[in-house]
């Protein structure tokens, strides 16, 4: 599996933005995927996670304001981000993990950045 992220870009606060994760290769339903971040100069964070099965999790900063959704009939999962904060200001990745025949696999796609003016 090879992810793609894409989307970010630079936005003034209260705007919105959709980040795509998109993955080629087989089996990519069978994967969880997670939207991870990395303010500047902080750790990477999780941001919002969507299951196999469709489950869906949200950290504290991404509840209200951002919805993880996924599309495994196009292999993507958009993140979409309403009423952004500069705080909201970092590299953004997706990350796939998955247990296939007992083994993990886990990918990382490369970051795309948002910026958020005030």
């Amino acid at each position: 599996v090879q992810l793609q992220a894409s989307g970010g870009g630079l936005v003034q606060a209260g705007g919105s933005l959709t980040l795509s994760c998109a993955a080629s290769g087989s089996s990519f339903s069978a994967y969880g995927v997670n939207w991870y971040r990395q303010p500047p100069e902080q750790q990477r964070e999780r941001v919002a996670s969507i299951s196999s099965g469709g489950e869906i999790n949200y950290d504290d900063l991404a509840k209200g304001r951002f919805t993880i959704s996924r599309d495994n009939a196009k292999n993507t999962v958009p993140l979409q981000m309403n009423n952004l904060k500069p705080e909201d200001t970092a590299v953004y990745y997706c990350n796939a993990r998955g247990l296939l025949s007992g083994r993990w696999y886990i990918y990382w796609g490369q970051g795309t950045q948002v910026t958020v003016s005030s």
